[in-house]
């Protein structure tokens, strides 16, 4: 992919990251296919990329749901034509009850996993015929990964899972130039961060090299990257941006 062209799908594109995502990626010239849940937030990070100048579409897509999956790749050709990227950001993180692992309910440990887990899997099953050769997936993971953060079992077991599906997805599809990376991002200052943490804007600061919250447009940088020309021979990584609150 070319940062100068193609269209570029993007779940959970109706605000926080996905949508700063897709804003960042209409100013490098690509054509944003904004997917969500929320349709009405969909049409409004088109709105706000066509009143930057930019190419948008919006479309309504269930990840969880094969169906809709497939209606929303179809729209997206049907408006921009094949796929360049696909970006799955789409994930439940503000809505999960924090608990010990022997606490969780199975029920909800099934709704973080078809969400945060098969999403991706169910999009990049969906995409894969329309993808370019030489296209690009970018599945957004988390740095709770590699942290270990209690009381979030589902939560970090599902996004260890969308590192281990990124190495599968590298594997099969990189015969035809498609490369598959993780974005592991760390804390970052979205409307959803501040409804699940009181003290958001202090939260992890001291931990980080860089002694500050990351906000949205600190994250987007590595999708750029991964989406773009410079990234043509790098796949089945996974890039932990944090600040430097870890080091792995």
């Amino acid at each position: 992919m070319t940062t100068t062209a193609g269209s570029a799908l993007i779940t959970g594109a109706g605000g926080g990251l996905g949508r700063a995502i897709a804003l960042a990626l209409s100013r490098r010239g690509v054509t944003v296919i904004a997917a969500d849940i929320d349709l009405d937030q969909a049409r409004e990070t088109a709105r706000l990329i066509e009143v930057a100048g930019g190419r948008a579409h919006a479309v309504l897509v269930d990840v969880t749901d094969p169906a809709s999956a497939t209606a929303a790749v179809e729209a997206a050709v049907a408006a921009a034509g094949p796929l360049a990227a696909l970006v799955n950001n789409a994930a439940i993180y503000a809505a999960i009850r924090r608990a010990p692992f022997s606490e969780i309910t199975v029920e909800e440990w099934d709704r973080v996993m078809a969400v945060n887990l098969r999403g991706p899997w169910v999009m990049a099953v969906a995409a894969r015929e329309v993808l370019l050769d030489g296209g690009r997936i970018v599945n957004i993971s988390s740095a709770t990964v590699f942290s270990g953060s209690e009381q979030w079992a589902h939560y970090v077991a599902s996004k260890a899972g969308v590192i281990g599906l990124t190495r599968v997805l590298a594997r099969e599809l990189g015969p035809r130039g498609i490369t598959v990376n993780a974005v592991a991002p760390g804390f970052t200052l979205t409307e959803a961060s501040y409804n699940l943490i009181e003290d958001a804007d202090s939260y992890g600061v001291t931990r980080s090299a860089l002694k500050r919250a990351a906000q949205p447009d600190d994250i987007v940088g590595a999708v750029l990257f991964l989406t773009g020309p410079d990234s043509g021979y790098l796949t089945g990584q996974t890039l932990v941006v944090d600040g430097g609150r870890q080091f792995i």
